[in-house]
């Protein structure tokens, strides 16, 4: 009969140290992911570039006329959009194109009716 020693308290104990050993390390692996991820994001908000003051939202087709001002922070500015100066948005106005209903920068330009 070859049955193995019965394990001992210590020979337990090393067990445990082994798994929580591992056990560390997975963590230590999860914390620097996160770190990484986090760095990246904090890369990604340094490097956006700053949201405009003006926008011009433009019309369908290469070139499209344009069909409103917006405010540069509007949430309803569609994708086809392009920053412009405080001047550039207050003569787009004047020359009739349409002041965004949401944000109202006729009203923050001064332009009124």
């Amino acid at each position: 009969m070859n049955d193995p020693a019965p394990l001992t308290r210590l020979d337990l104990l090393r067990f445990l140290e082994r798994v929580q050993e591992r056990d560390l390390a997975r963590t230590r692996t999860w914390i620097a992911d996160e770190e990484r991820r986090e760095a990246e994001r904090l890369r990604g908000e340094q490097a956006r570039p700053p949201v405009p003051d003006w926008i011009i939202e433009r019309g369908i087709g290469q070139g499209g006329p344009p069909i409103e001002v917006h405010r540069g922070d509007c949430h309803a500015a569609g994708k086809r959009r392009g920053p412009v100066s405080q001047d550039e948005a207050r003569r787009a106005l004047a020359d009739g194109i349409r002041a965004c209903t949401h944000c109202r920068p006729d009203t923050a330009l001064g332009v009124l009716d």
